[in-house]
């Protein structure tokens, strides 16, 4: 498909799209979509969703006047077409890449992204934020959020709708419905009831009743409100929403701009919380899309012509795959281990799980909360459950994992997907903090696999721990290719091991940074410093004893991990602290990542950038020793 056409050549910001017509929006639509295509196939990204939004995000700019009018997307998946016509589409193949474009809304990049967003259900609530300010300040101006149905399993998106009739007077929400799950398949005639029941003559219509019923005795007047409400409903399945306060508008066919545009001019002028919902289709107008089992959700290069994907040269299997795996293996031997994802079961590699135990996985929908509680209550129940939730989702379900697991000290088993650093899916996505927020919670057994092996058997040792909580982490991407055992062996808890001996300097890793340190001690070696290498295992409870002979037998100790100030290395530093180790003048380097939110890049250039690839550590034990390193000087700038 061309990258350049006619129309949205003459379109430079969403105000270029107000005096068009139907059918020329029509063919902006087309456009956009095109050069979405073009675009993604050069970087890969989230295709399908953006697809399905493309004539909802032309009408949307077309009808409301961005940037004065506010335009929140939730997750941001579907925000490309969006991107293309505020102002970026010269810098779209440069989408997740480093010093390119956001994969999702982002404050910094544009005034039309008034609100960052990249986790789910988070729309509806900022924009209940603008919509204060708004009223506050005494402003006019039109607040829309856009929620898909899948945003709509997730807790806060309720809390704030709920929320919202009493906080202010005009609110749009538009759901985007690309899933069938709240309606069916509609046509014409809904698109027309759609209209009616958002423009004014219902308005005026339906107040008048109100007026009428309101002269009848109290029974009669609740008996008219409940006629009125579920007959509307049962044409529009809107009663829901209307207990909630909001008036529903809807469904309608969110490829059809003949009913779009009318019906959101209509909804711009309802002087009440309304809710439009729109049924779209994701991968909407790529066949390869349409026809794929997950409609091009995710995807990397491809060929546009064919739609195939361009495939990576076959390696090692992710670590995703070996937890997978690895859980397989122990829910075969036991029959109590049950697996729970939160709307990502081949994210989390537990759609292998449920292919082997389908009665025995269950997938909460997005959200976290309700899956850290239920997980608690199947352990209070004598199950052994596995929540399998990205580490920088779970941060959503952390009061639940204080309140509900470990105050009770019931055995959850958490498998942090995604640690550390993950590359073209930028700060929002980072798993850079659960070994601070899980570390501190009292009696928590907290692991960190620094290989696909090592994975293996912290499946296995959590599966074993049935008297407390615990977890462990794991990157994205694939292992190192080692061989896997034919069976897992457990850990003993609280016990890191020496990977190789030296007498100079120690470098104590905790995760998949253990391969670059044993990089590091080779130069260091080079240098002259004999080096040991210890693999830590256990953030929690820490190695004690290790710790102590390290300091005493080596002039510098330094920390490698890829987590956040607060995590492995505080620990360690309080342990030394506690037993006088550093009034010895020990030499301790804690390395850990940045002080600051990275952007997208690849992995491996984003942890040299944190000092935290090989020459960063060797520099990190100079600096200990006191020596100076002239070429890895500014590499943390």
């Amino acid at each position: 498909m061309p990258s350049a056409t006619p129309l949205l050549d003459k379109i430079k910001s969403p105000a270029d799209t107000r005096g068009l017509s139907i059918p020329e929006l029509k063919q902006l639509a087309h456009d956009v979509r095109a050069e979405t295509i073009d675009a993604v196939s050069v970087t890969g990204g989230h295709l399908g969703a953006g697809l399905g939004v493309v004539e909802l995000t032309v009408a949307l700019h077309h009808v409301f006047e961005t940037p004065r009018d506010i335009l929140i997307w939730d997750v941001g998946h579907q925000a490309y077409p969006h991107k293309i016509l505020t102002g970026r589409r010269d810098r779209m193949k440069t989408l997740r890449t480093g010093g390119g474009l956001s994969g999702f809304t982002k404050r910094a990049e544009s005034e039309y992204d008034p609100f960052g967003a990249a986790h789910a259900a988070t729309s509806i609530s900022a924009a209940l934020g603008f919509c204060a300010a708004r009223d506050a300040k005494g402003d006019n101006n039109k607040v829309v959020a856009v929620i898909g149905d899948g945003s709509m399993s997730a807790g806060m998106a309720y809390e704030a709708m709920n929320n919202a009739a009493e906080t202010t007077k005009q609110l749009i929400v538009i759901l985007n419905d690309n899933d069938m799950s709240i309606a069916p398949p509609v046509g014409g005639m809904s698109a027309y009831l759609a209209r009616v029941v958002s423009g004014s003559g219902y308005q005026s219509l339906r107040r008048i009743g109100k007026q009428v019923a309101g002269a009848l005795p109290k029974p009669l007047q609740e008996a008219a409100r409940k006629a009125e409400e579920y007959a509307r409903g049962m044409v529009t399945g809107g009663t829901f929403f209307e207990e909630l306060g909001f008036q529903y508008v809807g469904p309608i066919d969110g490829h059809d701009m003949d009913a779009l545009v009318p019906v959101l001019r209509n909804a711009r002028e309802i002087n009440r919380p309304v809710l439009v919902h729109v049924v779209t289709q994701k991968g909407k107008g790529y066949a390869p899309a349409e026809n794929a089992a997950d409609k091009y959700h995710g995807v990397v290069k491809f060929n546009v012509v064919t739609g195939e994907q361009v495939k990576a040269a076959a390696g090692p299997p992710s670590y995703t795959k070996v937890f997978a795996q690895a859980l397989v293996k122990e829910a075969e031997k036991d029959d109590r281990i049950v697996a729970i994802t939160a709307a990502m079961p081949s994210g989390t590699g537990l759609d292998i799980f449920g292919k082997a135990f389908p009665r025995r996985m269950f997938d909460v929908g997005i959200a976290e909360q309700h899956a850290v509680t239920f997980a608690a209550g199947l352990a209070a129940d004598g199950m052994k459950p596995f929540c399998a939730i990205y580490s920088t989702f779970l941060q959503r379900g952390y009061d639940q994992v204080v309140h509900d697991v470990a105050i009770q000290r019931l055995p959850v088993r958490f498998a942090m997907d995604r640690a550390g650093l993950v590359g073209a899916d930028g700060p929002t996505h980072a798993g850079s903090f659960d070994v601070g927020f899980m570390g501190a919670l009292p009696g928590m057994i907290l692991m960190a696999a620094a290989d696909e092996v090592e994975l293996a058997r912290m499946v296995a040792t959590a599966a074993a721990i049935d008297d407390r909580p615990s977890a462990f982490r794991y990157p994205r991407g694939e292992g190192l290719g080692l061989e896997m055992p034919a069976v897992n062996e457990p850990l003993e808890i609280g016990k890191g091991r020496i990977v190789r001996e030296g007498t100079s300097v120690a470098i104590v890793s905790f995760g998949t940074r253990l391969g670059e340190s044993l990089k590091a001690a080779d130069l260091l070696a080079a240098r002259g410093f004999s080096t040991t290498v210890a693999d830590a295992r256990f953030a929690k409870p820490l190695d004690i004893d290790l710790i102590l002979r390290l300091a005493r037998e080596h002039e510098a100790l330094i920390t490698v991990e890829e987590g956040a100030i607060g995590g492995f290395g505080a620990f360690v530093l309080q342990t030394l602290a506690t037993h006088g180790a550093l009034d010895r003048g020990l030499k301790v380097r804690t390395l850990v990542l940045p002080d600051v939110f990275q952007d997208q890049d690849k992995p491996d250039l984003m942890y040299a950038q944190a000092g935290l690839d090989a020459e960063g550590i060797m520099a990190g034990a100079l600096s200990a020793l006191g020596l100076d390193n002239v070429s890895t000087a500014g590499r943390r700038a």
